[in-house]
């Protein structure tokens, strides 16, 4: 990453910051003005995607050509094709006149399309016409005209989710997502928050020449603990709110002043991890029953590792067979598996409501027998591995791929294992990641 240039795009765009995240995002950025590869924007609403697109529009070949940034979520449903791709007289009921749509008028430029996932499905289509030949028609009209623009997209919600919920065309999503940046939220860019709150009120007050507001030491730690859920515009305004209603005390704000300008969030909301790129909706996450699995797999293999360990001091000694023998509570226990059923989707049926399974048998777990040797035990802990835990892992992993889209980041992040634990276990077991 060329630190320096990141810096100067900062400067030359008026972003304040210094979070690894965001400064990823803004090479990100760097790097692909220089192409016409569409870029789709994610983030939380208020976090500052369209800054993102200005870089983008500004460091690339179109800069002299002309920037458009429309809200797909502003404009009514009916009128949005004619907005985008222009129509002919009389073609609806108000087309009193021809009118060139933005793709039209753009030509040679960048659309910025913010809040892409509320665009109306039938535009999705003339889009995805646009993104792959270049080609759309007015609305109204026969004649397939070309258009040459870049376009740009922005959303604040899970579009995968929406693919899944046939809210939104898997094939657009593709095309439009050739190159992602994800821009953090402010939550997560720590001592950004400070700063940003800094400048809010510097220039607050320099703009009605009054004097700037200091904050406490505590109320500086208050600042960044806040999860600010409307990201960076919100704490703009709450910065403006102070400078104008505390100007007159001429006194440091203390954390109980700050206190009165902070919304009441939720613990579970101030506590909450934020949405990652690509992450998942309650519907496409891993079911309750899928995560019970997960923890009942590792307790299991914690389980079998003791076993082992068991067995081999068992091996080691000169009358391990008489230990087992005179010991009959240990060997039940190593050989039944009581502890952690053999069969985890029994297991779950104990643990979730009925209305949440499908239907299983009954367990009846067998009774361990008067007598049982070390190889016995070994034989019964060696086929549980691998007829049970092996088969189960390896379907919840290519599961997870596959939801990912084969993106081992995310798949790993769903499984909550590391990126490299997760390419090991793909070439443990021969996986597959084009299936």
């Amino acid at each position: 990453m060329n630190l320096k240039e990141v810096q100067s795009v900062k400067q030359r765009f008026g972003i304040i910051g210094n979070a690894p995240g965001l400064n990823y995002a803004i090479n990100v950025a760097i790097q692909v003005a220089a192409t016409d590869l569409t870029v789709l924007i994610t983030g939380e609403s208020g976090s500052g995607k369209e800054s993102f697109s200005k870089i983008i529009h500004s460091l690339s070949s179109r800069k002299h050509g002309q920037f458009i940034a429309i809200n797909c979520g502003a404009i009514p449903e009916g009128t949005i094709d004619s907005e985008l791709f222009g129509h002919e007289k009389g073609s609806f009921t108000g087309a009193v006149d021809q009118r060139k749509g933005y793709f039209e008028t753009t030509n040679g430029g960048t659309i910025f399309l913010d809040e892409i996932g509320e665009m109306p499905m039938g535009t999705q289509a003339r889009l995805l016409r646009v993104l792959e030949n270049g080609e759309f028609i007015r609305v109204g009209s026969s004649k397939v005209q070309k258009t040459d623009v870049r376009v740009v997209a922005a959303t604040n919600v899970n579009l995968l989710a929406a693919v899944e919920q046939g809210k939104f065309r898997e094939d657009l999503y593709y095309r439009l997502n050739t190159v992602p940046i994800f821009v953090p939220p402010l939550r997560d860019r720590g001592e950004d928050i400070e700063l940003l709150f800094r400048k809010f009120t510097t220039d607050f007050a320099e703009r009605y020449r009054i004097k700037p507001i200091q904050l406490s030491e505590a109320a500086k730690l208050m600042l960044l603990r806040y999860p600010f859920p409307g990201n960076i515009r919100q704490l703009k305004n709450i910065a403006e709110q102070i400078s104008i209603l505390e100007s007159e005390s001429n006194k440091v704000i203390e954390a109980e002043t700050l206190t009165k300008y902070l919304p009441a969030v939720s613990s579970q909301a101030s506590q909450a991890p934020m949405v990652l790129p690509g992450a998942y909706s309650d519907n496409n996450s891993f079911s309750e029953r899928e995560l019970l699995y997960k923890v009942l797999f590792d307790m299991r293999r914690d389980m079998n590792d003791l076993k082992r360990l068991v067995l081999d001091v068992l091996k080691n000694e000169q009358d391990g067979h008489e230990i087992l023998k005179n010991n009959k509570e240990l060997f039940e226990t190593l050989q039944s598996g009581d502890l952690i059923p053999a069969e985890p989707e029994k297991a779950v049926a104990r643990l979730l409501p009925a209305s949440n399974l499908i239907d299983v048998d009954d367990y009846d777990a067998s009774d361990a027998p008067s007598e049982v040797t070390v190889e016995d035990i070994t034989h019964e802990t060696e086929e549980d591995d691998s007829l049970s835990l092996e088969k189960k892992e390896k379907e919840m992993i290519v599961k997870a791929l596959r939801r990912s889209n084969n993106k081992r980041k995310y798949a790993a992040q769903a499984l909550g294992i590391s990126e490299r634990t997760l390419y090991r276990k793909i070439k443990q077991y021969q996986i597959d990641e084009e299936d």
